[in-house]
C-alpha cells in the first residue's frame, strides 16, 4: 500500500500562500546550503507528486525552464522526470513530461491510488487538495516547512477543514537560516 505525504512550506502566521496565492516567500529559505542540501535529498527520494491545475500551472511553468535546472538542477530532474499526477475538471490535456490528467473524483482516485503498488505519493501545494483528502483522514504524513516570514494574510493549506484533525510530532529539525522541518503523522 502506497503512502501519502504532503510537503508544504508555511509562514509563522500559519500561511502557505500570500493573499495573492503568491509563495515566492518561501524562497527565502533556499538561500541557505543547508536548506539546500536538505530538499535535494528529499528530492531524490522519489515519488509520485499529486497537484491541482494552480499548482500544476505554477510548477510547469518553472521546473521545466532553465533558470531551474540552473538555479536547482537536482530538483529540477526529479520534477521533471518523476511521475505527476494533476487533478482538474476544467483542463483537457496536461503538457508537462510525465504528468496525467484525472477528472475522476478526488478522494476516490487517491484512495484507488493509494491501494496500487509503486512509489508513495506526494502532494506539493496544492492547498485545495490537501483540505479536501486530510478531511477524508487519507494523508499519512504532513511535512511541514516553517519558513520565518509573516504575511498577515493569505490562504492555509487546512482551509475548509470541517473537522478537527489530531496529528502528533514524529520529527523535527532547525535549520540555520530559522526554518524548521517538522513532520506529522495523524494521531
Amino acid at each position: 500500500m502506497r503512502r501519502l505525504a504532503v510537503f508544504n512550506n508555511v509562514t509563522l502566521d500559519g500561511y502557505f500562500v500570500d493573499g495573492h496565492g503568491d509563495m515566492s516567500w518561501a524562497n527565502t529559505a533556499r538561500e541557505s546550503a543547508e536548506w539546500r542540501e536538505f530538499t535535494d535529498q528529499n528530492a531524490t527520494s522519489g515519488g509520485v507528486f499529486l497537484f491541482g491545475r494552480v499548482t500544476y500551472d505554477l510548477m510547469k511553468s518553472f521546473w521545466p525552464t532553465q533558470q531551474a535546472a540552473e538555479m536547482f538542477p537536482v530538483v529540477a530532474e526529479r520534477m521533471n522526470n518523476l511521475p505527476k499526477v494533476v487533478f482538474s475538471r476544467t483542463l483537457d490535456s496536461v503538457s508537462w513530461k510525465n504528468t496525467t490528467l484525472a477528472k475522476g473524483e478526488l478522494a476516490a482516485e487517491v484512495r484507488r491510488m493509494k491501494q496500487e503498488s509503486g512509489a508513495d505519493l506526494v502532494i506539493l501545494g496544492s492547498g485545495s487538495i490537501v483540505a479536501q483528502l486530510a478531511q477524508e483522514r487519507l494523508i499519512d504524513e504532513f511535512q511541514i516547512a516553517l519558513t520565518p516570514v509573516v504575511l498577515g494574510k493569505g490562504r492555509t493549506m487546512f482551509d475548509g477543514i470541517r473537522e478537527k484533525l489530531a496529528l502528533k510530532l514524529v520529527k523535527s529539525r532547525v535549520f540555520g537560516n530559522g526554518s524548521v522541518f517538522l513532520r506529522y503523522e495523524p494521531a
